[in-house]
């Protein structure tokens, strides 16, 4: 009877120091959770900070044991465990997942149209805030055949100075310097956006700038309108195209080349005979972007059925009195106080039109046949 009371007080003492072993690890855990609420959740030490650990010790089932004193189980689900920001696991941040994602380089950039408009255009350099240039605006010719001593006739030009201001074509971006900071593409990814944005307004302002304010005085609105008399009954889409060239050619100017919207050109590639053949390119071999020896220029810039010849290469002409610059500063606004950055990019040029006659503009108004 000894031996067994003597049994039973050993197992007493065992089963308090497992309780009382037990009842430390749940008080250390609990101490942590608190020390986890006070401080924000640090990613670098999740480990430890935010443990699975620290997301059971701070779950309802836990609580309910109330220290060990309460027999039960605690569990919790690692899909739930959070950190205040958003669900951890198999989540889309890398910064608030315990198991994050194959994160690939580099961002995802929206499609960009081409810029060739400018390619087109005569290029030059400028100091100064304007371009200045002597334009002949009148020629009567008086020129005859005369006998000797005859009073020769007397022909007349007039002239004008013409002035073409530089403008400047701006934007602003407004950034985090932390996320800067934290990324290193983010900078230069900035800066390719920014610099699009002023190609893509630049090239807008060359074709339609209206002049007014400080908009550029662009070439179409410049332009001379199609001689509707040139139709011809029947003429498809490559049949005004080369009426065009000829109006440009009766102005005593060469074309250098062709400008259309990409709908306007897919339409003029598949155009066919009556054979049902196609009669612009060879579809297995492809083409080059040539019509009647001249390049054809392919944007979204010019609508939809219309489209624009001339001679861009020596009838207009493009000043760049300084290249796109990208600059950042902390002391725009309250950036200072807000930890924040801003970017600048920013160009200023001129555009010279020299013959408005040797730009022809037009619609194609007529289905093609």
């Amino acid at each position: 009877m000894s031996e067994l009371n003597n049994s039973i007080t050993k197992l007493t003492e065992v089963f308090k120091e497992v309780r009382e072993d037990h009842s430390t690890r749940l008080s250390e855990l609990e101490r942590r959770a608190a020390r986890s609420e006070d401080a924000p959740y640090n990613h670098s030490n999740s480990s430890d900070e935010f443990s699975p650990g620290h997301a059971l010790a701070s779950s309802q089932s836990f609580k309910l044991l109330d220290g060990g004193r309460v027999r039960g189980r605690a569990t919790v689900e690692m899909a739930a465990i959070t950190s205040g920001v958003g669900t951890v696991g198999a989540g889309t941040s890398a910064g608030t997942s315990l198991v994050p994602g194959h994160r690939l380089p580099g961002i995802i950039a929206p499609a960009q149209r081409v810029m060739t408009v400018r390619d087109l255009i005569a290029p030059g350099k400028t100091g100064l805030a304007s371009i200045e240039y002597v334009k002949e605006t009148g020629y009567t010719n008086n020129a005859r055949p005369v006998t000797e001593g005859q009073t020769k006739p007397t022909s007349e030009l007039t002239f004008n100075m013409v002035t073409t201001p530089v403008r400047t074509i701006a934007h602003l971006f407004d950034a985090s310097l932390q996320i800067l900071a934290d990324s290193d593409t983010l900078a230069s990814y900035i800066n390719v956006r920014a610099r699009y944005g002023l190609t893509l307004k630049e090239e807008d302002q060359l074709l339609w700038g209206s002049g007014t304010g400080q908009n550029l005085h662009g070439i179409l609105p410049q332009a001379t309108e199609f001689d509707t008399g040139l139709r011809k009954t029947g003429d498809t889409k490559i049949d005004l195209l080369r009426r065009a060239i000829l109006q440009v050619r009766q102005a005593e100017y060469r074309a250098s080349g062709i400008i259309l919207h990409p709908d306007d050109v897919a339409d003029i590639e598949t155009t066919k005979d009556d054979n049902g053949r196609y009669i612009y390119i060879n579809v297995v071999e492809g083409g080059t972007s040539v019509m009647w020896k001249l390049p054809i220029v392919e944007t979204t810039a010019m609508p939809t059925g219309e489209f624009a010849v001339g001679a861009w290469n020596i009838a207009a002409q493009v000043f760049d009195r300084q290249q796109a610059v990208l600059e950042v500063s902390t002391e725009h606004a309250e950036n200072f106080a807000k930890n924040m950055c801003t970017f600048r990019c920013e160009e200023r040029l001129a555009l010279a039109v020299y013959r408005p006659e040797s730009f022809v503009h037009g619609e194609f108004d007529v289905a093609s046949e």
